[in-house]
């Protein structure tokens, strides 16, 4: 009665849980279908293919999806071979001595990819002047620079699956082939490497991805040539388009399909080992549902029959319908606002008569005429003609 009870509210926790690890995903797949020049879900316009064409037009994000190639080999086949050694060291030295080294080998997943690039692109930089190293040289590569500096930390993501596999290795059948008279590197090519194989193939993968995705570390190490991520981080900055949303229906495509074929492989490994047991107790037509050939055939027809769609699919009718909706609404928009907008009068109003003056005639241009003034008469001098010219005549 307990788990009836919880059922309800677990449901719901998980259907929350779900819709918030893949509806961002689920939003981004539906808007790379949408004619619409910016990715969105509604007001949905039309159902097109172009995004998928016109993302393998942009030269600029395909050659950075190469030199992200290019990349994730070259630090595969670095950091899975330092991985690989560094879980052997851990598995054969004492234990004091393991954490030590432990904690030098899982400190770089620790620190941030900011630091790390930083101090990668210093550190080679430095160097190359030390020894006198041209602008041209591999001091200065953002190839090698990208690649050194994310060996740093998926070399240690490569250790800890190795050692989650070294951990079920049994250490007497090393020593048997030893006793036999096997020497050090027969013993670990004929025993420990084909035990090891699925971990190799475990962590070239997830070097791979690690590094196809990286971005923090990447922006400052690739100096001034560009990958997949710094590609996709400009377009965000200054501007997106549903081709971007194609590049995700791709990447999620793949991602999917290699691990169904990956999951159905094992099982039909698991299968052979069991194949009467199986038979007789599952019904003929869920064997035949869950069977890992059928199931990866499914995959491989609706793969096909989506490329053959988007190859042959075409949009532009219900495009042109559109625009012209568009346009239409426009018109109606404007008319709309030309209605709101109040009318001018035709006849232009009578002048307003001035106002009335009300200096009385000062101003007027007969008072303002030239002329000769009247003179106004001194006043009287309180000396009274002593100051007279004729008064101040000089005399005998």
């Amino acid at each position: 009665m307990s788990n009836l009870k919880a059922f309800p509210t677990g449901g719901l926790y998980l259907l929350l849980f779900f819709l918030y690890l893949f509806g961002p995903l689920a939003v981004m797949i539906v808007t790379a279908f949408n004619s619409s020049s910016f990715p969105r879900i509604s007001p949905w316009e039309c159902l097109t293919s172009d995004w998928f064409f016109k993302l393998f037009e942009d030269e600029t994000l395909i050659a950075g999806l190469g030199n992200s190639f290019v990349i994730g080999i070259g630090v595969v086949l670095v950091a899975v071979p330092v991985g690989l050694a560094a879980a052997i060291v851990l598995s054969q030295v004492g234990p004091h001595l393991r954490s030590v080294i432990y904690a030098v080998f899982i400190a770089p997943i620790l620190m941030p990819g900011v630091v790390i690039g930083l101090s990668t692109l210093i550190f080679w930089d430095r160097l190359g002047t030390f020894f006198g190293a041209d602008y041209d040289s591999f001091f200065y590569s953002g190839m090698f620079l990208t690649i050194a500096g994310q060996v740093t930390f998926i070399s240690a993501y490569s250790m800890l699956v190795f050692l989650s596999r070294l951990q079920r290795f049994d250490p007497t059948l090393t020593e048997a082939a030893l006793d036999m008279g096997a020497s050090q590197t027969q013993a670990f090519v004929k025993v420990l490497l084909p035990f090891m194989t699925p971990a190799i193939l475990s962590a070239s993968v997830l070097a791979f991805l690690a590094s196809m995705e990286n971005y923090n570390t990447t922006v400052f190490t690739i100096v001034a040539e560009s990958t997949f991520t710094t590609v996709l981080a400009q377009k965000v900055r200054y501007g997106l388009d549903p081709s971007i949303s194609a590049v995700a229906v791709i990447i999620v495509g793949i991602t999917l399909v290699g691990a169904i074929i990956f999951e159905n492989y094992n099982r039909l490994r698991t299968q052979k080992e069991a194949r009467a047991a199986a038979a007789s107790s599952v019904p003929p037509v869920a064997r035949f549902a869950t069977n890992p050939l059928v199931i990866i055939g499914f995959v491989l027809v609706c793969m096909i029959g989506f490329v053959t769609w988007v190859g042959t699919h075409d949009s532009s009718v219900c495009e042109a319908n559109v625009e012209q909706m568009k346009r239409a609404y426009q018109q109606e928009q404007l008319e709309q606002q030309r209605n709101r907008t109040p009318a001018t009068a035709s006849e232009p109003a009578e002048q307003a008569s001035p106002p009335a003056n009300t200096g009385g005639g000062v101003f007027s241009p007969g008072n303002l005429a030239p002329g000769q003034p009247e003179q106004e008469e001194a006043p009287a001098s309180p000396f009274g003609n002593v100051f007279a010219p004729e008064n101040l005549q000089g005399g005998d």
